[in-house]
């Protein structure tokens, strides 16, 4: 959000006056390992990669609690003591320029937390926040604003090395928002255009929304991410309504129509970051939103991490989200191969996706089945070959030609769920074949690593009638 508020700051000449303070008066952390100097911008011999986090706190950056008020205009209610992270998504801005890339990571993941063993992801920034408080009031710190800036700042970097050690990328920057600075944000720049494919209702978010396109500012913006009771796929529904959220309001940021001379737009967004938004301190905003104008030309996708089991039992977690981080680390691989912070090589041999073309055979005898296969692994780059039937069988496998193992690990990591791979002679050079079993996942149970495309594309006809956004069609 914070980017965002700056590059339609940087946009604009009318405002460029004011882009000083604006800086000045954001919350800044000490959280990236030597961050003392300030960066001018992306690095000239690297990439850049942020990470942006959604918090659900009952606090503004400054540490000063929420009122009543306040708390019933979010729909927050009552804060229960336990403070999550609800939304990490790491940015990768690649140096030669071209498309931003986003990874959204599901807040219910079972991951590694440094220090910590396994639990889910959004619990690594308070697990180190609560020891932080308990070591404060041993130092006798006693002031409730200082205890919670201070511990923030410790919960962030145990969330920082989660990320690191689950991606094997080496986070740059961090930005941070709470649920009162996304509410203003959102009401500060005049809303978002979403879709939803069907009508939802749900008292614990607040999400009450028809089916069909629709602009959505405050309350109902923060319902509509932060909803996950009544979805499909739960979390991982969420996050596809967060990418849609986000890439929207960074077209509306890119397009350079949002502030107008004479409007009160600037001092709503100046206000609303300055409440809620937490940069690192080592980050010049305004220098980076004035190079990334042109470095990125506007251009944002966003992928999520492959995921298996949504209902994972876990020892003390409840049900959580299954992550394989050795697919986690090869996923990003391919998403971001100039990470040059990323720690192991990519594996010899590994072709772009659009040089493999990629058969499907639906081996469980309904060839209708394989669409939703071929239109995710288009959706990821992939040349689409053959797509027929074939025997029935009860695992999914994946054949690659002789020598050519890292194209057939490269469509099995894309696929979701688990596949087993093998070599095939019979397999043409640069093709692979999928052979789709009754283990594979379909419809509602899908659980894949999406991709929302969010430049303009045609238009698709979506089933429900409504009018397609972002990337061609609605969300549930």
């Amino acid at each position: 959000m914070g980017v965002v508020s700056a590059l339609v700051v940087a946009g604009t000449g009318y405002y460029w006056s004011r882009l000083a303070s604006f800086a000045d008066n954001v919350t800044t952390v000490d959280v990236i390992a030597d961050s003392g100097e300030e960066d001018s911008g992306p690095p000239i011999d690297g990439a850049m990669d942020i990470l942006l986090v959604g918090m659900d706190s009952r606090t503004d950056a400054q540490g000063n609690p929420l009122s009543k008020e306040q708390l019933a205009m979010l729909n927050a209610g009552k804060s229960d003591g336990v403070l999550n992270t609800d939304t990490i998504i790491l940015i990768h801005i690649p140096v030669e320029g071209g498309k931003a890339t986003g990874i959204s990571i599901p807040r219910d993941s079972y991951v590694d937390i440094p220090g910590y063993g396994q639990h889910k992801i959004n619990s690594a920034y308070l697990r180190k926040k609560n020891d932080a408080t308990a070591a404060l009031r041993e130092q006798g710190v006693t002031d409730q604003r200082e205890l919670a800036v201070r511990s923030n700042q410790e919960g962030a970097k145990s969330l920082i090395a989660t990320v690191q050690q689950l991606t094997g990328v080496t986070i740059d920057h961090y930005a941070e928002v709470n649920l009162l600075g996304f509410y203003d944000i959102s009401n500060a720049i005049g809303g978002i255009d979403v879709c939803l494919n069907r009508p939802v209702k749900d008292s614990k978010s607040g999400a009450d929304f028809p089916a069909g396109p629709q602009t959505l500012s405050g309350a109902p913006a923060l319902a509509f991410v932060r909803q996950r009771h009544g979805l499909p796929r739960g979390d991982i529904d969420r996050v596809a309504r967060q990418q849609v959220f986000l890439s929207g309001m960074a077209r509306k940021a890119f397009s350079g129509n949002l502030l107008t001379p004479g409007s009160d737009t600037m001092d709503k967004l100046q206000q609303a970051v300055t409440k809620s938004v937490v940069l690192d301190q080592g980050w010049n905003i305004v220098e980076f939103a004035t190079q990334i104008l042109d470095f990125t030309g506007g251009n944002l996708t966003f992928q999520t991490i492959p995921v298996g089991r949504l209902n994972l039992p876990t020892p003390s977690d409840g049900k959580a989200v299954e992550v394989d981080p050795a697919a986690v680390k090869d996923f990003v691989r391919g998403v971001i191969p100039d990470d040059d912070a990323t720690p192991e090589s990519p594996t010899p041999g590994t072709k772009a996706p659009a040089a493999i073309t990629v058969n499907v055979r639906y081996a469980a005898g309904a060839k209708a089945s394989a669409t939703g296969v071929t239109d995710n692994l288009t959706e990821q780059g992939f040349t689409i070959g053959l797509v027929d039937t074939a025997s029935p069988r009860a695992k999914t496998v994946v054949r690659y030609a002789t020598g050519e193992q890292a194209s057939g690990d490269l469509v099995a990591q894309k696929l979701a769920g688990r596949a087993q791979v093998e070599e095939d002679a019979n397999v043409l050079p640069g093709q692979v074949t999928v052979l789709l079993g009754q283990d594979y996942p379909t419809g509602d149970n899908l659980a894949r690593a999406g991709q929302l495309d969010l430049t303009p594309a045609p238009a698709r006809q979506p089933t429900t009638g409504a009018t397609p956004v972002a990337d061609g069609s609605c969300v549930n």
